[in-house]
This record gives structure tokens, sequence and C-alpha cells, in this order.
């Protein structure tokens, strides 16, 4: 068995086995919402906001994208693959851990508000179960496989989403 940088033991048992990158879902949602705007537009629009309609949107961009640049930075520094297609080779226990799932969330909602698209916002939520069940539902049990105890330990300990 491996160490880690840490010295905790580690199994190569492969990868999490999620249903897709968590980026290309969001590109997904991103595309599907769009199309349906176009193609079967709603009777509602999502309402401009006079003082906000750049400030609040972008604020939501830009914080997830601050937030993925410092998750990324963050497996970096331990060594750790951040694509899901590749096997964890560190279990990270500080800084910030979701670059790809809550990083991606600002910025999907920050984007579904600067078009003003209603089918990108209710998109939303069956975005997040696919990302809870598909993506981070897989990814915990993986690193149970792989990290046991330690992971265990940690999960315990820290919130899950926030």
């Amino acid at each position: 068995m491996e160490m880690d940088p840490a010295g905790q033991q580690v199994s190569d048992t492969g990868i999490a086995g999620v249903i897709a990158r968590p980026p290309l879902l969001f590109v997904a949602a991103l595309l599907i919402g769009l199309v349906s705007d176009h193609l079967l537009p709603l009777s509602f629009r999502v309402p401009r906001i006079d003082l906000g309609h750049r400030i609040i949107p972008g604020s939501l961009i830009f914080v997830g994208l601050a937030l993925a640049v410092a998750g990324i930075r963050n497996f970096s520094r331990a060594k750790t693959p951040v694509p899901t297609t590749e096997p964890t080779r560190a279990l990270v226990t500080t800084g910030i851990h979701g670059p790809a799932t809550i990083s991606a969330c600002f910025s999907y909602g920050g984007i579904g508000v600067a078009v003003r698209s209603p089918s990108i916002l209710i998109l939303t939520l069956p975005l997040a179960i696919t990302i809870r069940y598909g993506v981070v539902a897989r990814e915990e049990t993986y690193l149970e496989r792989q990290f046991g105890d330690a992971y265990r330990d940690y999960k315990a300990h820290v919130r899950r989403w926030l």
C-alpha cells in the first residue's frame, strides 16, 4: 500500500465512477437551458434588477471562479488530481475542496441571472440532484474505499456542501 504526503495509507481502487465530470454537467445544463429558452420560451422572464443587473451575476460568476481557482490550487499543492477521471492520490483535509461543485453552482447561477434565463434557473434543482447523487455520493464512496477511517473521521467533522 502507498502512503500519501500526510502519511495516510492509500489503496489504488481506481476512480470514483461519477456519471460525468462536473464541469460537463454544468455546461450541459447551461446549453439545455439556453436551447429551451429559444425553442420553448416560457411566459415569464427573469426580471432585470436596475442597480444589480451586472453586479449580482458578475459577483456570483467571480466568486465561483475564485473558489474554483483556490480549490484547484489546494489539490495541486497536495499533488492529487482534480479531474474525476484520475485516481485520488491524497486526502485533502484543509482549504477549499469543491472546485467543480460549489464554485460551479455560483457561476451557473450567475450566468442564469446574467442572461435572464428562466430555463437555466429552473434546471438548477435537477442539476443539484444530479451532482449530489451522480457525483458527490460516488466520490464519497470512493474516498471511503480509498482512505478508510481517515476519510470517515474527516467527513464526521466537516459540513458537506458549505
